[in-house]
């Protein structure tokens, strides 16, 4: 392919240099900082590579919260299902209880790694220990863990072992703020409030480094619980921390709210440069342009409910549908993200049937879709009103996820100049080419043979340079 159609066509390395280049600009003017960002640009290695290609992944929460399930003495809680036990109507000794109560019989972790191959995960974000404190996993440094639970084995090296072995990625979801621990703060105000915090700290080192020593295949660590004064003012000891299981795990993927610069800056620090390996701060929310990310790995972790993570006995609100999943997912790849669906287990262990479903539906569409999606990117085109672009990457190819089709039955796009459309069809149907009109010099109509698809569908184009034909359009006059 000539040199002008593949310049175009790696416009979004380009816009990465653009990235790249203003935050150079912007090092003349830096604050010097010691616990900042240690990176400036996005991380190159393979398994960064393999993380931004996912395209597709699954959330577990899972913990005591599931067995309550947002009520507790008939009485709903109005909340996410997971933060029960902040609510006034309840004991804090009652909840912390429930651990006598942990025995999920319907457990299946290779039941659980199938859903998510079947919905098409290639990564899957599992809840180690939530802000109650309670661990799944045995650790020798509390316990409360489900070792002295009814269930007494250990949960997280099954899930581990049964995700490794449908071929989908792990990350230990760890919450660092911990209810249960006496040496938890929100913030440090007094002696005795520091001395307590120096012990939580060295808790939580030691837990951390217990995960990556029991699971040396999970690929990387998602923080939450990390907001509160006391844990921002960590500065020094949480970029040391990182320091460490870095060494310790060569590769290790850390999101951006682990940790604070010594000016209490999150996700960002204080030269606005990423801290972390991509930007966590995408939750329940996806960006509306490239701009938006800055450059940056992302992703988008997303509930079913309006904000249900853990199990709730009664979805609330808007459930999301299939259709809605699917185009969340479009647009966080197009925008060169991941997407990552949210599943709350019960307290038995069974996932919901409603989440089994929706599994399902997504997995169906995945089946013969999934090239638009896994390892894209943004493809650097303007977007239109019928749904997303994705690029392949390494690839000159380009997709259309079409989710809204005009009525006229003709999808529009937008190439660059000296660029034309070689070949177009639909990825279920490769071989009935469609027709691609040219409306303008760089606009394009695709016609569809059949305006009544019911679904999202995908249309691939194979773009090529465009050949000179001497019919050129003059500007009409007045």
């Amino acid at each position: 392919m000539k040199r002008n159609v593949r310049t175009f066509l790696c416009m979004s390395i380009f816009t990465c240099c653009v990235f790249s280049a203003q935050q150079a600009d912007a090092q003349a003017q830096q604050i010097e900082l010691k616990h900042g960002s240690h990176r400036i640009g996005k991380r190159t290695d393979a398994v960064m590579q393999k993380w931004r290609g996912y395209g597709l992944g699954q959330f577990i929460h899972w913990g005591l919260y599931a067995i309550p399930g947002g009520e507790w003495n008939g009485k709903q809680y109005n909340g996410a299902a997971e933060w029960i036990r902040s609510w006034n109507g309840i004991p804090k000794s009652t909840y912390d209880s429930l651990i006598y109560k942990f025995n999920p019989v319907n457990f299946n972790a290779e039941e659980w790694a199938v859903t998510a191959k079947q919905m098409g995960a290639r990564y899957v974000t599992i809840t180690t220990k939530h802000h109650d404190g309670f661990c799944l996993w045995p650790s020798k440094y509390t316990r409360y863990t489900i070792a002295n639970s009814p269930w007494k084995k250990d949960i997280m090296k099954p899930l581990v072992d049964a995700y490794d072995k449908q071929g989908i990625d792990v990350i230990l979801y760890f919450s660092v703020m911990d209810w249960n621990h006496p040496g938890w703060r929100y913030d440090i105000k007094t002696k005795e409030d520091s001395i307590a915090f120096e012990g939580f700290k060295q808790f939580t080192r030691n837990q951390l480094l217990e995960l990556l020593t029991l699971y040396p295949t999970a690929k990387g660590l998602w923080f939450d619980g990390t907001w509160d004064k006391s844990w921002i003012k960590q500065a020094a000891f949480a970029d040391e921390l990182e320091t460490e299981m870095r060494k310790f795990r060569p590769g290790l993927i850390i999101g951006s709210r682990f940790r604070a610069d010594e000016n209490g800056k999150r996700h960002f620090d204080s030269n606005g440069v990423l801290m972390g390996d991509y930007e966590q701060g995408w939750e329940r929310k996806i960006p509306n342009k490239i701009e938006d990310v800055h450059g940056n790995d992302w992703d988008c972790v997303m509930t079913v409910p309006e904000n249900q993570w853990g199990y709730n006995k009664a979805w609330k609100g808007h459930i999301k549908t299939r259709n809605e999943l699917l185009e969340m997912t479009a647009k966080c790849v197009s925008l060169g993200g991941n997407f990552v669906l949210n599943f709350g287990p019960q307290g038995d262990g069974a996932i919901r049937k409603e989440e089994k479903q929706l599994a399902a539906q997504i997995g169906d569409w995945m089946k013969t879709n999934s090239e638009a999606i896994y390892n894209c990117e943004y493809a650097g085109l303007e977007k239109q009103d019928w749904g997303y672009f994705t690029k392949k990457t390494g690839s000159d190819k380009l997709y259309m996820i079409v989710f809204n089709v005009p009525v006229s039955g003709a999808l529009k796009v937008k190439l660059p100049a000296n660029t034309s459309i070689g070949k177009s069809y639909l990825l279920a149907q490769p071989a009935q080419l469609l027709n691609a009109e040219e409306i303008s010099g760089t606009e394009y109509f695709i016609h569809l043979k059949n305006t009544a698809a019911g679904n999202p569908f995908v249309v691939v184009l194979e773009p090529t340079a465009k050949k000179a034909s001497g019919n050129t359009y003059d500007k009409a006059k007045t």
